[in-house]
């Protein structure tokens, strides 16, 4: 729960192993899960159990000032428009994985919908604290770490 009393939603967007782990991970950690998946032909089985909510677009996910939204998959065509209308949210945080060596492919995708270069800075890349993650759940560990410390104004990592 939040400090107003109201749960805490975690938006995992597209279905994926770090959308599984974040999932998992996140309803231990006090979120409301939630997954996105646009298209239901790239949804990984029958729902989970610690899966809340699956959902096919953003606006059944209800995105307030208590939701964090990740976008789990870089490489999908809808990153530009799920983006813009989690921007157009009220969501606290909005974030999308990817390598910080890699060209971030969220900024052309936007600029090539009109988003304004002050709304494209909105997005967190890369996502999590810097644990030197590799695997699906060390992603979500690393995510959801971040979240908690941003969550709570704290810096993460080992500074106290």
């Amino acid at each position: 729960m939040g400090d107003d009393g109201r749960a805490r939603r975690l938006v995992a967007v597209f279905a994926s192993p770090v959308a599984e782990m974040l999932q998992r991970f996140g309803v231990e950690l006090g979120f409301q899960s939630v997954l996105v998946e646009p298209d239901p032909t790239k949804l990984m089985g029958a729902p989970r159990p610690h899966g809340d909510l699956f959902v096919h677009d953003l606006a059944a996910a209800h995105l307030d000032d208590d939701t964090d939204v990740v976008l789990t998959d870089h490489h999908r065509a809808e990153i530009g428009d799920v983006l813009k209308e989690a921007l157009a949210s009220d969501a606290r945080w909005i974030g999308i994985v990817g390598n910080p060596k890699a060209e971030a492919p969220h900024v052309a995708a936007l600029r090539k919908l009109g988003v304004g270069d002050a709304e494209i800075a909105r997005v967190h890349r890369p996502i999590g604290l810097n644990i030197g993650s590799r695997t699906p759940a060390e992603i979500a560990v690393a995510t959801l770490a971040g979240l908690i410390a941003d969550r709570n104004g704290r810096p993460g990592g080992f500074e106290f």
